[in-house]
């Protein structure tokens, strides 16, 4: 139950009208992050405009103030963002996946169960893409197909997890 930039709460029941969801791991400060904005806008668009039965969710799970709700709804506005971009400010949630980079992607499938997790793709220069993990992983998923790679590095900036001393 996270609060987006639509000033909405949403939740993963939510999306149970979708076969496959695609969960990114985000924000507003890491270049990397930046870089793949309008590629993950472009996939997003791809799903909705061709009645694909997949939707991207992004979550971003920073607490500095460049990553905050404010500057959070800034950006979904001037990107103009065809996707729900929310804020985890306990970090449970990416705790709970295990995600430790801005960008790092999860495909769930109908079950829900993580089908592919890691990089957009294989390279950050859109230009120099040679393979589409992501777009490949949700192709997959949604026909009930064996994904190809599973499970790839994801490349960007390290999530700024709170840390407890113990």
């Amino acid at each position: 139950n996270l609060p987006g930039t639509d000033d909405k709460q949403h939740s993963l029941a939510d999306l149970k009208a979708f076969d496959v969801v695609v969960v990114v791991f985000t924000c507003n400060s890491c270049p990397y992050a930046v870089d793949y904005e309008d590629r993950i806008n472009t996939l997003a668009k791809k799903f909705s405009e061709s009645k694909m039965s997949a939707v991207v969710v992004a979550i971003n799970s920073n607490k500095i103030e460049a990553d905050l709700m404010p500057a959070m709804k800034k950006r979904a506005a001037d990107k103009a963002f065809q996707f729900a971009y929310l804020f985890d400010e306990s970090q449970e949630v990416a705790k709970q996946f295990g995600a430790v980079r801005t960008p790092e992607f999860f495909v769930l499938d109908k079950e829900r169960r993580i089908a592919y997790m890691g990089a957009f793709d294989d390279n950050t220069k859109a230009d120099l893409v040679q393979q589409k993990y992501l777009e490949e992983a949700v192709t997959s998923a949604l026909a009930s197909k064996p994904i190809a790679f599973k499970e790839t590095a994801p490349v960007g900036c390290i999530i700024r997890l709170d840390r407890k001393r113990k």
